[in-house]
């Protein structure tokens, strides 16, 4: 999750909840009692004691404006001003004691917003350990209070840090599951809309080409694929706004009407043999994809002048095979062509396989398997 936490919007502009902001500033407060004494003229060497004040302040606002979640590239500039806080703050107390131990809690929130894991658990104990020590030197066992106040103040401050790190970086996950949700989609429906266009106009340009050819010789035919194109038009019509909205169910039985549809226009004697039971919904479904992406590619790039298509299940796993007799090769690319490659992506998703190359009796061959009964949350 670092990754995630570095490339988000709020760290990159030092926003969040406990850290670069100066909610930090009010523990300062704490402070009031040493500048009370310098300013009633109670401390010694008041110059020094003002310039350690100055110092202790400015490196504290450094440390609460610059600490940023996950980290950063200075971070080494902050663990070295954590150290040079760390320096006066020892110097100060052990010079003036009083008022001037409450620097050691400072320090500890400090120490608990700088660092992380293992580094604050050791750093945080020698803090407190020289904060009691420091205290106990001079007010001797009343100083207990100073050591537990630097402890709580690290262990807490860091406690809630790595509260505001976690929420931070739940909404950054949840960001890039909406992101992937929405790229999910958008391949599913361009996907669709490739597997549907594809065929559909396919069919359109053969039977086009088939009552041109008839209108010299047989007006009646030609006018019977003339209708054809309109009601292959108006499916198609419907069928992209099923997938529009993401209903769309497909039927093998239509896929295979159509199939013989087309391939008969096209002047491709089909061949279409089913045996085993039915598969479930979901995997008819996938297999009326493949009979349409493989009957296009016939239809579209094969030569052939025979396809045959067998459909066979058992009770685990459904196998559609679809084999023409043509050259063997494809004008998009075979198996790397886009229908094939989204249809290979579509049946790994619902536990399935998909082959495709040259076929034992030379032609084209399209092998997809699939479980009979597919989990109720695969993918189409």
């Amino acid at each position: 999750m670092t990754t995630t936490c570095e490339t988000s919007t709020e760290t990159r502009r030092g926003r969040g909840p406990g850290l670069g902001h100066p909610r930090l500033l009010p523990w300062l407060l704490l402070a009031m009692g040493a500048f009370s004494n310098l300013f009633q003229g109670t401390t010694p060497n008041p110059w020094v004691g003002g310039a350690g004040l100055l110092a202790f302040n400015s490196v504290y606002v450094f440390l609460a404006f610059t600490t940023h979640p996950c980290g950063g590239r200075d971070a080494v500039t902050r663990r070295v001003a954590l150290g040079l806080l760390a320096a006066v703050t020892c110097a100060l107390a052990v010079a003036y004691g009083g008022d001037w131990l409450l620097y050691f809690p400072l320090l500890g929130l400090a120490t608990g917003v700088v660092l992380r894991g293992r580094p604050l658990l050791a750093v945080g104990a020698v803090v407190t350990a020289v904060g009691g020590g420091v205290a106990w030197y001079h007010d001797g066992w009343a100083g207990l209070d100073i050591l537990y106040a630097t402890a709580v103040s690290a262990l807490v401050t860091a406690t809630i840090v790595r509260l505001a790190d976690t929420v931070r970086e739940l909404r950054e996950a949840r960001r890039e599951l909406a992101r992937r949700a929405v790229e999910e989609e958008r391949l599913r429906f361009s996907r669709d809309l490739h597997d549907l266009l594809g065929h559909t106009m396919s069919v359109i340009v053969v039977k086009s080409e088939a009552a041109r050819r008839l209108v010299p010789l047989d007006t009646e035919a030609a006018l019977a694929q003339v209708t054809d194109i309109e009601a292959v038009g108006r499916q198609a019509l419907t069928e992209i706004r099923e997938a529009v909205t993401g209903y769309r169910e497909g039927s093998l039985d239509a896929e295979l009407d159509r199939a013989r549809s087309a391939l008969a226009a096209a002047g491709v004697v089909p061949v279409v043999r089913r045996s085993g039971p039915a598969p479930g919904p979901r995997t008819e479904v996938l297999l009326g994809w493949v009979v349409r992406e493989a009957v296009t590619n016939v239809v579209r790039h094969s030569g052939a002048r025979r396809c045959e298509i067998v459909i066979e299940a058992d009770g685990e796993r459904a196998r559609l095979t679809v084999t023409d007799d043509g050259d063997g090769t494809r004008a998009d690319g075979g198996a790397d062509g886009t229908g094939l490659r989204g249809l290979a992506e579509r049946l790994a998703a619902a536990d399935g396989t998909l082959r495709t190359g040259r076929g034992d009796g030379g032609g084209f061959e399209v092998v997809a398997e699939l479980p009979v009964r597919e989990p109720a949350a695969a993918a189409v």
